[in-house]
């Protein structure tokens, strides 16, 4: 290569680094919670593929067979959903909502 194409280009600076402000996320649901909510669960939508989302309604928190199983982690799955496969009987995914700001 030539040296009047070498010098033509500038050199690059390295770019400053971006500093990010960190995401808060929600905790992970226990497995207790996972199970609870495949056992209790009263919302259950077809999503289609044989998969349905299920969920703990507000009034199925209040129950006392709910609440005897998950103690103090009742606030927390109501704002879990488990994604579930009824054709293979399996979990697909866990899903956690933010928590609504006040």
């Amino acid at each position: 290569m030539p040296a009047t194409l070498r010098k033509s280009f500038p050199k690059r600076r390295p770019a400053a680094p971006r500093s990010f402000a960190p995401v808060r996320r929600p905790a992970l649901p226990s497995s207790a919670v996972v199970d609870a909510i495949l056992r209790f669960s009263d919302v259950q939508e077809d999503v289609g593929g044989g998969r349905i989302m299920k969920r703990l309604s507000p009034t199925r928190l209040r129950d006392g067979e709910v609440r005897a199983a998950l103690g103090d982690a009742a606030a927390q799955a109501g704002r879990v959903s488990v994604l579930w496969n009824d054709r293979e009987d399996q979990i697909v995914r866990v899903l956690v909502s933010q928590p609504l700001a006040a």
